[in-house]
């Protein structure tokens, strides 16, 4: 794998023009709403496609993200079991990449096994690729605003 300024670019466009990942975002987080009892509100296209315009913005981050998503799209083995762990390391890795530090990493690679469960066949046939598509649901889910809790301050900070 050669990872170029282009190959990053290349990643970015396509990632951005994944117009289906909103909508099973909002699915997640209408199924994790209804499990802790919030409402939790939905992301557009247009929130999505400025969060990977975000992400992508940090030229460290986007080429990890970049990375991570070229070896889940690439990954396959026979039967799937064998390449269970090693593509749900990945996925895990890449949510929490796309989410960011502490605490939204560990957050979305909670998220990422949720969405897992429900996300089945990916953008392709490989076996990596349903977990490229639960991963960029769990790390943009994370990032995106919606959550109550995330957007306003914590009771926990302290002031002098």
């Amino acid at each position: 794998m050669d990872i170029t300024p282009t190959t990053v670019a290349d990643e970015h466009k396509r990632l951005r023009t994944r117009d289906s990942i909103p909508g099973r975002i909002n699915e997640i987080r209408d199924r994790l709403g209804t499990l802790f009892g919030v409402e939790v509100g939905h992301v557009s296209v247009g929130q999505y496609r400025e969060e990977v315009d975000t992400v992508f913005a940090n030229g460290d981050q986007a080429v990890n993200v970049t990375g991570l998503c070229l070896l889940l799209r690439d990954l396959d083995c026979a039967d799937d079991y064998p390449g269970f762990v090693v593509d749900e390391f990945l996925g895990r890795k890449l949510a929490a990449t796309i989410a960011g530090g502490e605490p939204f990493a560990l957050l979305a690679e909670a998220t990422f096994h949720f969405a897992d469960v429900h996300t089945h066949g990916g953008s392709d046939e490989s076996a990596g690729s349903d977990d490229l598509d639960a991963a960029l649901i769990a790390g943009f889910q994370t990032r995106l605003p919606g959550w109550e809790w995330t957007e306003t301050p914590s009771p926990f900070t302290t002031r002098e």
